[in-house]
């Protein structure tokens, strides 16, 4: 399956609480951390919710 490097760019601070969780969920919880995850429309609809804060590559 293929793969996609997703990097936090921005602070939960002052957001929604389950935009906080989503981004526990998909394993970065502090700015600037990269984690690589299958890409699944699972993962593809947590990165919609939070794609104001997310980059994403790959």
């Amino acid at each position: 399956m293929a793969t996609i490097r997703i990097t936090q760019t921005g602070s939960p601070i002052r957001r929604t609480p389950d935009q906080r969780k989503t981004l526990i969920g998909l394993g970065l919880n502090k700015m600037h951390r990269t984690v690589e995850l299958t890409d699944t429309p699972e993962v593809r609809g947590m990165i919609r919710k939070v794609q104001h804060m997310v980059n994403v590559e790959g």
